[in-house]
């Protein structure tokens, strides 16, 4: 059996989609989601590592189809519309009428902020769907400190005589008794949190943090640091809801679009971004599609060499576009997320590789405008043309793939500072310690008995990271 359900998924591409299984009647089994196609369907060929229902359903399969997806935020939306409708016998977690988690934010004088199952109501913003509870939870909690918005009903606010325990604990701003002067802004700043746009919000509170802490205002830059930790700490677990991508989107046609309007055929795009903070660890990253989908075999991460380029983003993109044209794939086109001066040095630095940009604009995911290679401006494409949502969603994931590794790399920059000065303190063990206490922070505030229960560290290594944050000696 083996062998031959190893021949029904032998094509399965490395791709985001769904695939479907049938029995030998024909009768759809099971719909199931994948970031990488091939990867996941790899995993029901060991029959006896699946649960109990997926192994009888697995004995059942005679043919495996996938349908091609943009993005894995796409592949999510289509399982879960193709659950409700074919209604496959062993989807058990969808077909009583669940749905996955989403966040919502109320159209309401002071907006609250939900999370709840169910069909999307226009007197809703609606931002997911998450693919667990708690990402969508550690997302609400981050929203919460950062940007104190209720969470209570209109029933419980109206009928409220002085603020909850949440404004206590620094988690709402109580609208309910307490009248409000930046309530709307802060449910602006929610708004690009759920939209993923909360790098230039840790770039501002750095920078209010700094002028807190210049003046001696100890109390507000302590405020802004909890601000940026809460930011920094909670990734982008949530898969958001964007206009750019649809379940049912004709990527091989918005491709073929592209090329009708370039005038030439593209087998594989790069499409880059940049990331730093302040200049501080700066990085760069590459991602690579086809008429097919997203190449990630051709997917590059950038650190800077050159560090007087740092903090520079044009000089930053010259080094990286450089070094993948050198090194990477043969790229038919260059896509760079910026302006005149990111298609400038893109063009200057690969002069012949065709270069495409593609602006923010004022407001992102709003009025982005395009240069084409020829260094015409281009506005006329239409905003819900599949042409526009490919360009969007190629940016889009750029800009995911260099954030996600900003984050990692300052991660570990963060925790290395402090923990590898520590003898005896290598990669495992402060791997185990992070993921126990959370944070360095949290380590240096426990006991020595809490380290000593950390699974791995040993009584030594314990009273070494105890002395090492305490004056007292062991």
């Amino acid at each position: 059996m083996n062998i031959q359900f190893s021949d029904l998924i032998e094509n399965a591409p490395n791709a985001p989609g769904i695939y479907k299984m049938y029995d030998a009647d024909g009768t759809l089994l099971y719909v199931g989601k994948a970031k990488n196609l091939s990867n996941r369907l790899k995993q029901y060929v060991d029959i006896s590592k699946l649960e109990p229902h997926k192994q009888v359903m697995r004995s059942l399969v005679t043919r495996v189809d996938w349908d091609i997806t943009a993005t894995e935020s796409d592949a999510l939306l289509l399982e879960q519309k193709l659950i409700k409708t074919l209604k496959p016998k062993y989807n058990i977690m969808l077909t009583d009428g669940k749905m996955y988690p989403m966040i919502a934010l109320t159209n309401s004088q002071y907006p609250r902020l939900l999370k709840f199952r169910g069909k999307i109501s226009q007197r809703r913003d609606v931002y997911g769907p998450y693919p667990s509870v708690t990402a969508l939870n550690d997302t609400i909690k981050t929203i919460q400190k950062v940007c104190r918005l209720r969470t209570c009903t209109d029933t419980f606010m109206r009928n409220r005589t002085r603020p909850c325990l949440l404004y206590q604990i620094g988690r709402c701003s109580a609208p309910c008794t307490i009248p409000q002067t930046s309530y709307s802004e802060n449910v602006a700043l929610a708004r690009r949190i759920l939209t993923g746009d909360s790098e230039p919000i840790i770039a501002d509170l750095t920078k209010q943090m700094k002028k807190y802490s210049d003046a001696m205002d100890y109390e507000s830059a302590a405020d802004c640091r909890d601000k940026i930790t809460a930011l920094t700490q909670t990734s982008t677990r949530g898969i958001r809801t964007n206009h750019a991508h649809s379940a049912n989107f004709d990527w091989h046609g918005a491709v073929s679009d592209l090329e009708s309007l370039l005038g030439f055929k593209i087998e594989c795009a790069g499409v880059f971004d940049n990331s730093h903070l302040f200049g501080k660890n700066p990085v760069g990253a590459m991602i690579t599609f086809g008429p097919d989908g997203f190449i990630k075999t051709g997917y590059r991460h950038f650190k800077l060499r050159d560090s007087a380029r740092a903090g520079n983003d044009i000089a930053m993109m010259a080094e990286f576009v450089s070094r993948a044209t050198t090194r990477g794939p043969k790229l038919d086109l260059i896509i760079v997320d910026g302006g005149v001066a990111q298609w400038n040095i893109a063009h200057e630095t690969a002069p012949n590789i065709p270069t495409f940009g593609v602006t923010k604009g004022v407001v992102r995911n709003g009025d982005e405008h395009f240069i084409l290679p020829d260094g015409t401006i281009c506005r006329d494409i239409p905003k819900d043309s599949r042409l526009f949502l490919l360009l969007r969603a190629v940016r889009d994931e750029a800009h995911r793939f260099v954030i996600t590794f900003h984050r990692t790399v300052r991660a570990k920059q963060m925790t290395s500072s402090v923990l590898d000065d520590i003898d005896g303190i290598g990669p495992t063990r402060k791997r185990a310690l992070l993921t126990h206490f959370g944070s360095v922070r949290a380590i240096a505030d426990a006991s020595l008995d809490a380290l000593r229960r950390v699974p791995g560290l040993g009584k030594s290594a314990a009273e070494k990271i105890y002395a090492y944050f305490h004056s007292d000696v062991i």
